[in-house]
């Protein structure tokens, strides 16, 4: 994997690295105008999406398709306040269209990033 400082500008990595959590619950809270109920709503669907585009990742047979889910998850992750999902995502996206594939290491780092993220989820939905 091509070093994330190369390719990341240094303040989203030192953002990343810094969040006490897998979701930034204030961001979060703007983004549903603080209804707990349209948060966990949000919650639910983003894990959800997290499922289905990283199996679709898994299984990506050519770069546009894997480009297309990493591209997915990178928005859905930022919208969220899933920062490190959001930078990882970014890495991968521009790892692949560096090298036309994705590194065993970049993707490994991105799938752990997701598991913790459902696990706050689970834990936050009480699931």
């Amino acid at each position: 994997m091509v070093a994330l400082e190369k390719i990341i500008d240094p303040e989203d990595i030192h953002k990343a690295k810094t969040d006490l959590r897998p979701i930034d619950l204030v961001h979060l809270s703007r983004q549903s105008l603080g209804d707990p109920g349209l948060e966990a709503e949000i919650l639910r669907m983003f894990d959800q999406m997290l499922l289905t585009h990283m199996s679709r990742i898994r299984q990506s047979t050519d770069v546009e398709t894997l480009l297309l889910n990493l591209h997915s998850i990178k928005g859905a992750s930022a919208g969220v306040g899933a920062n490190n999902i959001a930078v990882l995502a970014r890495a991968a996206e521009m790892e692949t269209n560096l090298a036309g594939k994705l590194s065993h290491e970049c993707l490994a780092d991105l799938r752990m990033a997701v598991e913790e993220v459902r696990y706050f989820i689970a834990e936050l939905l009480d699931e």
